[in-house]
């Protein structure tokens, strides 16, 4: 369900994309009439209507999912507060110089915070995010959790930049198909193999109270 929950504004970007693109003297003309004192000029071409639109989706998602968690008196993740002030900056500036590269440029920026914060919080604060998230749900030696955190460091600094490549190499279109399928589809892999390798590393053999665990070298 968190899943779905965080998916959420990825999947509305791109069907908001998708049905502008296919609608594009609609799209510009609702843009120009209902979000043109958003945008420099007060008018939107047709060319800039559906990422302008998808962004202004996903900023309202985006702000909905914050005020849903607080409504309900649950905490909201650091991440989703990085991502709500990230995509209202960048998107704002998308919006407002009629310009898809401050967009494109988001999910760049929110991997290599989540890279940063997982290599900087062991040299910092002498914590492993990783294992304070799952450590009651897994239980690894101290070199399995620094390898899994080295991995998932190099996995968000790796799509950072794929992501940059893909925007500047290939169509606005091509791009938001790569952050839907391409993105998701990656870290779907990713977490399999790191699934698989973990394996290795648990121990489901029951233990006597007290009884250390044993772990595959």
């Amino acid at each position: 369900m968190k899943f779905l929950f965080d998916f959420l504004p990825i999947a509305l970007f791109f069907g908001c994309f998708k049905y502008a693109e296919n609608h594009k003297d609609w799209a510009a003309a609702f843009a120009t009439q209902h979000f043109g004192f958003m945008v420099s000029g007060g008018s939107v071409g047709a060319q800039q209507a559906p990422v302008l639109l998808a962004t202004v989706v996903v900023i309202v998602a985006t702000l909905a999912q914050v005020a849903w968690l607080k409504l309900r008196g649950r905490k909201v993740d650091t991440m989703l507060w990085v991502s709500l002030v990230l995509v209202v900056v960048l998107g704002g500036l998308t919006i407002w110089f009629h310009n898809e590269t401050f967009i494109k440029w988001k999910p760049s920026v929110l991997y290599w915070a989540m890279g940063t914060a997982l290599w900087l919080s062991p040299l910092l604060a002498g914590k492993n995010l990783l294992k304070v998230m799952l450590g009651e749900q897994l239980q690894l030696p101290a070199k399995v959790w620094h390898r899994l955190n080295f991995a998932w460091v190099a996995f968000f600094a790796g799509m950072g930049l794929l992501n940059l490549w893909v925007a500047y190499s290939f169509s606005t279109d091509a791009w938001v198909n790569f952050k839907l399928f391409g993105g998701i589809g990656l870290m779907l892999v990713f977490t399999i193999a790191q699934g698989l390798y973990l394996s290795r590393h648990i121990d489901e053999t029951p233990r006597a109270e007290g009884e250390p665990p044993q772990h595959t070298p």
